[in-house]
């Protein structure tokens, strides 16, 4: 089993930034893929990034250029750097992992954590 807890959300004006962590504990993420989805009220959980084990980066196009996914797998650790925020990046982000290969698909993660609110005001 792997536990994923989500830190790093809160509050910030547009055109800001936060970094978002994602811990994991239980087995070590090296050899699972790790991404990052996100739900706004009323709008289905959506795909952001995700870092396959194999060193691939992948990221949906609304954050391209803007958002940076990372892992430290020493430290079981995965990454979010959120930078030129909009109001319309509000939502609760999670983390979630996988075994195998990349998938932007919800469904094929195993894990997932609880979520960490982001809030972009105008």
């Amino acid at each position: 089993q792997v536990q994923l807890v989500e830190t790093g959300g809160g509050l910030v004006q547009a055109g800001g930034s936060l970094r978002l962590s994602c811990a994991a504990s239980g087995r070590t993420v090296s050899t699972y893929t790790m991404g990052w989805f996100r739900q706004a009220p009323g709008k289905e959980r959506e795909f952001v990034a995700a870092t396959s084990w194999y060193g691939g980066t992948y990221y949906a196009d609304f954050v391209k250029g803007r958002f940076t996914i990372s892992r430290d797998n020493p430290a079981n650790t995965v990454y979010l750097q959120m930078n030129s925020l909009k109001p319309e990046d509000t939502a609760v982000y999670y983390c979630a992992a996988k075994t195998a290969g990349y998938s932007s698909d919800a469904v094929s993660y195993n894990y997932w954590g609880h979520g960490t609110q982001v809030t972009v005001s105008s």
